[in-house]
């Protein structure tokens, strides 16, 4: 079935568009959640969440892309999830590590919300992505989007794990510098 098909099941209120979205992003999603969270039942409880969430959202919204859109909502709740689960548990996390690797060229939070209210971050985000050669932007998001350990990027891309972490650093220098050029205050 496609997107299509999938998010008009959702507009007309029909119970097989969840059905026919965890068929079809049920992996996905899982594997968004589960590379967050680390955990079994909280990734399957994240998955039951974002199903929900992407009832309540459509309608009214109609997603461009309805992949991207399941992935947002996942990660979303999988950090939430993540951050309820190390302030009880008062413990670091691999998420923390990914902020902190961050933090250099992502802007604060308040400003994030401003910038990501308008759309302006996120597409500024995406068109630096969409210029970087395949590989460099291939090892970028397995570490910031599926949040990747550094041993399994280095074995995808035969690399050592000193030249993910080298190739890493350069982008994040890339993107900070991106995001200046385009007036993004850091």
């Amino acid at each position: 079935m496609t997107d299509v098909e999938i998010i008009e099941l959702y507009w007309n209120r029909e119970q097989a568009a969840i059905t026919q979205t965890t068929n079809k992003y049920g992996s996905y999603c899982y594997a968004i959640a589960n590379g967050i969270l680390n955990n079994r039942e909280d990734s399957l409880e994240c998955l039951n969440d974002t199903w929900h969430r992407a009832w309540e959202a459509i309608p009214p919204r109609r997603p461009d892309s309805l992949s991207l859109f399941l992935g947002k909502i996942t990660r979303h709740l999988a950090f939430d999830k993540c951050k309820m689960n190390r302030a009880q548990k008062r413990g670091g996390s691999r998420f923390s590590i990914l902020l902190d690797e961050l933090d250099e060229c992502i802007p604060s939070s308040t400003t994030v919300e401003q910038a990501v209210e308008a759309g302006e971050l996120e597409k500024n985000i995406n068109r630096f992505l969409h210029g970087l050669p395949e590989r460099e932007c291939g090892i970028f998001l397995l570490r910031y989007w599926y949040n990747k350990p550094l041993a399994e990027i280095a074995t995808r891309f035969s690399m050592k794990e000193n030249n993910v972490k080298a190739s890493l650093f350069r982008t994040r220098q890339k993107l900070k510098a991106h995001l200046e050029k385009e007036g993004v205050s850091l």
